[in-house]
């Protein structure tokens, strides 16, 4: 993105977030989503909501949780602020362990185990952002099931971030965002855009029709839906809570699965204080073995 001239830079207003402002504000944040935010993060809250004080023509971080608290009885303003402070970063293919194990371990236990010519295969991304694992996910499925009789595949993706889930379904990146896409995938799955689209690509009904995207806070309790997932993704997520939601989130998603279904992590996450039920098969794979 452009840097903005200097003078409309000098005509913007610049604010400061107090000891208490900030406290406010990160204890409505965690109560809402679960995500700490310690105080090395303080500059960045404050970036992050400025945009939101300028909407509303507010002069200090006091007036925004007052609106917010008071003034907000639908909670528009605090999806709008959810949406500011959330971190969305991901690829295509990123962590190709994880679908090179979907491909060679889960599929083909899977095949082995069916009971009828209609196999089954059920997938959740948590905490999807913009779509890219989602995606992936499901060119990776395609790919291993290409030679096979049918199978019933749905793969749910689900974020907290309303704008980066738009951004998901309408399923349009640019050309450099889909530089990790070998390219005889990138013709298979994806259209690539000509005129004023030139420069980006956008997804295949192939892929698009077996991935549901949907609006979900991983604080909610219960969730929607009644799990028997094969495959829970739920990659550098976790790392924005404090161990004991980390705790909590890591046995509601674990209940979420079938016995001897699997759970991926991001590169730098782990399962802490586990009990019997989990099984660690690989670089940021878990297996729940299911409960006597």
């Amino acid at each position: 993105m452009a840097a903005l001239p200097s003078q409309l830079l000098a005509g913007l207003p610049t604010f400061h977030i107090t000891d208490a402002e900030f406290r406010y504000l990160r204890d409505l944040i965690y109560a809402h989503t679960g995500i700490s935010l310690t105080e090395h993060k303080r500059a960045l809250v404050c970036a992050r909501l400025a945009k939101r004080l300028r909407h509303h023509n507010l002069s200090t971080f006091a007036d925004y949780y007052h609106l917010i608290t008071e003034c907000d009885p639908e909670g528009l303003e605090m999806v709008e602020m959810i949406n500011c402070i959330t971190t969305n970063k991901t690829d295509f293919f990123r962590e190709p362990h994880h679908f090179q194990f979907l491909t060679e371990t889960v599929i083909p236990q899977l095949r082995a185990g069916a009971r009828s010519t209609l196999r089954r295969l059920r997938v959740w991304s948590a905490g999807s952002s913009t779509g890219e694992e989602a995606y992936t996910t499901a060119i990776t499925v395609r790919e291993a099931l290409a030679d096979d009789d049918p199978w019933d595949v749905r793969i749910l993706a689900t974020d907290i971030d309303t704008q980066v889930l738009a951004h998901a379904e309408r399923g349009v990146y640019t050309v450099e965002q889909a530089s990790r896409i070998p390219e005889p995938l990138l013709q298979r799955y994806f259209y690539r855009g000509v005129g004023a689209n030139h420069g980006h690509v956008r997804v295949k009904p192939l892929l698009s029709e077996i991935v549901q995207f949907r609006h979900l806070n991983l604080m909610d309790d219960p969730w929607p839906m009644r799990g028997q997932f094969d495959v829970i993704f739920c990659r550098n997520v976790v790392i924005y809570f404090d161990r004991e939601t980390q705790r909590r989130l890591i046995e509601r998603l674990m209940r979420m699965l079938r016995p001897e279904g699997y759970l991926f992590l991001g590169h730098s996450e782990s399962i802490i204080g586990t009990d019997d039920a989990v099984r660690h098969v690989g670089q940021s794979i878990y297996q729940y073995k299911g409960r006597a």
